[in-house]
């Protein structure tokens, strides 16, 4: 999240291996991680409408996270 702005659960099994990202979200937030949650939906391979859950960290722009990397 702190890389690339935000993570959905596709991406995390995709990009990093991670199966329950719920639960990795959950582990962060018990540590005092402020992370904030956002339904968002599209469409799959058949058309269908499908919703999921994108996870950002807590008052995080995209742009905030590219600036503190630039720093």
């Amino acid at each position: 999240m702190q890389v690339f702005g935000s993570i959905s659960t596709r991406e995390a099994f995709n990009d990093l291996g991670v199966t329950r990202l719920a639960s990795r979200i959950h582990d962060l937030k018990e540590q005092g991680i402020a992370i904030s949650g956002k339904m968002e939906t599209t469409k799959n391979r058949y058309g269908e409408s499908v919703s999921y859950k994108r996870y950002r960290l807590a008052g995080k722009t995209l742009n905030d996270t590219f600036m503190c990397d630039k720093m």
